[in-house]
């Protein structure tokens, strides 16, 4: 029974970063974008990245952001994986906000573009 509750605390451990993030920033949410100019429509995502918690630096590398890919695997190098602990409490914010620098809007249902407006923290124009 003892070694039961020493795997338990260790498994909360493991999952402590999943488990306050999605507490205080939310599960992660999909928010449909679409791009002014070109009319092309794609995801961009808010609230804590379980995907980036689970998969690192290979999240942004699959959504095709390459550069940013490799510096994070440069960052969680040097910091000896303590980057790989903070950024799934950032990278979906900053990912959305640089879509939404280069071009792209929120092109959800309201309730959506409000969430997604809300934690990205930009105000939505009417």
């Amino acid at each position: 029974m003892e070694t039961f509750f020493i795997i338990l605390k260790f498994i909360l451990l493991i999952f402590s970063p999943l488990i306050l993030g999605s507490f205080f920033l939310g599960w992660q949410k999909r928010i449909r974008v679409i791009h002014k100019e070109s009319g092309i429509e794609k995801s961009c995502f808010v609230g804590y990245s379980w995907t980036y918690f689970f998969f690192g630096f290979f999240v942004p590398i699959f959504r095709g952001e390459i550069s940013i890919g490799i510096f994070h695997l440069i960052f969680s190098i040097v910091t000896f994986g303590l980057f790989q602990l903070v950024m799934p409490f950032l990278y979906n914010k900053q990912s959305s906000v640089r879509l939404l620098l280069n071009g792209w809007e929120l092109n959800d249902s309201e309730e959506n573009n409000l969430i997604a407006s809300n934690k990205i923290g930009i105000s939505k124009k009417k």
